[in-house]
C-alpha cells in the first residue's frame, strides 16, 4: 500500500518537528515524491547519514520513488 502525501508529511513532521519540510507528489499518483528537509540535527552529518535518518523515520512505509534533498 502506498503512502498518501498527507501521511508522508505527517510522518516526517513527527520525526523532525524542529524543521519545515517541502513535499511534492511528482506524478500525482501518491507513489513518486520529492522531499526537502533541513533540520538542525542534520548539522555535522554526512548526506548519507542525513538520508538514513529520513529513511528510518519512514520505516514501514512504501514509497516507490523518493527524491530526497537534505541539508543542515
Amino acid at each position: 500500500m502506498v503512502i498518501a502525501i498527507s501521511k508522508l508529511g505527517e510522518v516526517i513532521r513527527q520525526s523532525f518537528p524542529d524543521t519545515d519540510i517541502k513535499v511534492n507528489d511528482l506524478a500525482g499518483d501518491d507513489d513518486h515524491y520529492y522531499l526537502k528537509i533541513a533540520p538542525k540535527r542534520f548539522f555535522g552529518k554526512t548526506k548519507i547519514e542525513q538520508h538514513k535518518m529520513v529513511y528510518k523515520a519512514l520505516e514501514g512505509q512504501f514509497i516507490h520513488t523518493l527524491q530526497l534533498e537534505t541539508s543542515a
